[in-house]
């Protein structure tokens, strides 16, 4: 008989023009190179964008994207960074935001790094429930979403089917605590040391 099969996890990550490249970048490494203790891959990793045709983050770094956002297949988590960009997604690209609402049922786990917090609420997915971003923009999200709990305390948030993390490379820090959620804490770790990246859970 065979070895079993190890079951691969499918994870989202959403570009969009003048995205922050660490908040999408941090956690694409860190699901990218998760394997087993026998070298098999743990998660598939697929970039989505927001529109046709290369994405330029900020200062400049072009990205080609493997798809758009409502091409997606079915997906175990969905990654949702953050950048000034995000501030013209809440208020003008309706569609994105009516399609990452609609997520919340299909999607197992949906997480935001950084100002990508902002559009998990204003596509109405925070309202009643704790979440963090970037310390800079504590006042704004505050004042803007109300019925939304800032714990400004913390580098990530985790409420279950939704997790917030704060600014930049805080979502590295989340992406290995989803690791160590998902596939557990010395799986996490491993990952942490092959990036030589210094990781511990939150208390």
């Amino acid at each position: 008989m065979g070895a079993e099969e190890v079951p691969v996890r499918r994870v989202g990550i959403v570009v969009f023009d003048e995205v922050e490249v660490l908040d999408f970048a941090g956690p694409f490494e860190v699901f990218s190179i998760t394997e087993t203790d026998t070298g098999d891959k743990l998660f598939q990793v697929t970039v989505l964008a927001t529109r046709p045709g290369p994405v330029r983050a900020r200062n400049g770094l072009r990205i080609l994207a493997d798809q758009l956002y409502n091409e997606a297949e079915a997906l175990d988590l969905l990654l949702v960074p953050g950048g000034y960009g995000a501030e013209k997604i809440t208020i003008l690209d309706r569609p994105f935001l009516d399609w990452l609402g609609s997520r919340a049922d299909q999607v197992p786990v949906i997480a935001s790094v950084c100002t990508g917090a902002f559009l998990l609420a204003e596509a109405g997915l925070l309202d009643g429930r704790r979440a963090t971003t970037h310390h800079l923009d504590f006042d704004e999200f505050e004042s803007r979403w109300p019925r939304v709990t800032l714990d400004r305390g913390v580098k990530w948030v985790d409420e279950g089917p939704l997790v917030t993390s704060g600014g930049i490379s805080s979502g590295i820090d989340m992406a290995l605590h989803l690791v160590a959620r998902l596939e557990g804490e010395s799986v996490a770790r491993r990952t942490a040391r092959r990036m030589e990246y210094r990781w511990q859970e939150q208390p």
